[in-house]
């Protein structure tokens, strides 16, 4: 009779009558926690499908060794437990647990297997960081520096302090931002026969409150980090004279006026920083296109560019001296001014000085001198060579034009007397 009761895995046929998974979609599928754990599949079974724990109770998480010996059940009951009355609460967890077990054994239980054991080992940090501090426990406990240590008070006078309404001891000030902030909450009480509603807007009450104070310390921490106290007590101005720093030129200063909305998203050593870095990233960047310039005038090596220097300011001195001797050399044949009609148009580099006068007379542009005179030159060599062509002249050319510029390339020799 004792083997009718027992149960077996459908995989393995192991006994698993202490502890077993049953599909809760497939009849009769009851698996062994390691076939389980592994996936095992058989028949219309697949390892997606949902599952029951089924132990009755009786199942020990942590072993027959382990200390206190309490069943699946009891362990259910202790995390139900200290989940609703918190931890220490020893008296009341053992109540919820049942009446054989103690505080004592319950504390210890606990202690041993979810904080010293394998689990707190795995789950609980050596160090947590971002402690808060226990202002339940009278011994003191944990505390975090960024919550309990004050910001050093400011370096100010007695009489700068009067003047602000400031109080170093407590960091604040007689006027706050928002002085009437605790008008929200001054009022508020709990009671018992509050409705649903009524919590809701006293909860909304301190959320506002709550927001106020944020805002009212993040205008603490700009004013403290931008040195805006200094400022209007007119230290600042010594201190920037004590240590000057790099020159800014103008396009600095309108660039840090464009970038000033990010004043609110970084601290004033990080908005330096910034700057900074930009203004490095701009002498990189000219840095840059001098050393591609060097590259594509075949230099190599640094000890190159000396020499290119060198010679290039040489070549633009040159240049220069050049440009003054012909501008004198105009002025003293007085042929200053002759050709500034068409000396900046495209293509007068490309005239000879009887071309210049040419088109200064007849008042065309280079471009369309250069474009009528390769068509008449190449009309007279395709009649040379017995080719009939059509005149392709353009319109704005009239017959004064044409016979003026025909009467200059024949004198001058590009086509004969004959074509023209």
């Amino acid at each position: 009779m004792a083997e009718l009761g027992k149960k077996y895995c459908v995989y393995c046929l192991a006994e698993v009558s202490s502890l077993r998974f049953r599909c809760t979609e497939c009849a009769d599928i009851e698996l062994c926690p390691d076939c389980f754990s592994a996936g095992a599949e058989i028949g219309p079974h697949r390892r997606w499908h949902g599952y029951q724990l089924v132990d009755g109770g009786r199942f020990t998480l942590w072993g027959a060794e382990a200390e206190g010996g309490c069943s699946s059940r009891e362990e259910q009951l202790l995390l139900d437990a200290i989940e609703q009355f918190g931890f220490g609460n020893w008296e009341d967890m053992a109540a919820h647990v049942g009446a054989s077990r103690t505080p004592q054994e319950v504390m210890e239980h606990y202690v041993s297997m979810y904080i010293h054991g394998n689990l707190g080992k795995a789950c609980i940090p050596d160090t947590i960081p971002n402690r808060v501090t226990d202002h339940t426990c009278p011994s003191g406990g944990p505390l975090s520096p960024s919550l309990t240590t004050p910001l050093p008070p400011l370096d100010i006078s007695v009489a700068e302090q009067q003047q602000l309404g400031y109080m170093p001891l407590r960091d604040d000030y007689e006027i706050e931002y928002d002085q009437d902030a605790e008008t929200l909450i001054s009022g508020l009480s709990v009671n018992y026969d509050d409705d649903d509603v009524e919590i809701e807007l006293k909860r909304a009450h301190v959320d506002m409150y709550v927001r106020k104070l944020k805002e009212r310390q993040r205008r603490k921490n700009i004013a403290r980090d931008y040195n805006l106290v200094p400022a209007f007590l007119g230290k600042d101005k010594k201190d920037k004279e004590k240590a000057p720093k790099r020159k800014i030129t103008k396009e600095e200063k309108e660039l840090r006026l464009k970038l000033r909305p990010l004043y609110q998203f970084m601290s004033c050593k990080e908005f330096e920083d910034f700057f900074e870095n930009m203004h490095k990233e701009r002498i990189l960047r000219a840095k840059i296109r001098e050393l591609q310039r060097y590259r594509r005038n075949g230099i190599t090596k640094m000890e190159e560019s000396a020499e290119y220097e060198a010679a290039r300011h040489k070549r633009e001195k040159r240049k220069e001296n050049k440009n003054i001797a012909s501008s004198k050399r105009g002025k003293e044949d007085g042929k200053e001014g002759e050709f500034a009609a068409i000396e900046n148009l495209p293509g007068f580099e490309l005239l000879s000085d009887r071309e210049k006068v040419l088109c200064s007379s007849l008042n065309l542009s280079p471009a369309r001198y250069v474009t009528v005179k390769t068509i008449i030159i190449k009309d007279h060599l395709q009649k040379r060579q017995g080719i009939p062509s059509k005149s392709r002249l353009p319109s704005y050319l009239d017959k004064v034009l044409k016979k003026r510029i025909l009467n200059f390339l024949t004198e001058s020799g590009w086509i004969s007397r004959d074509a023209s």
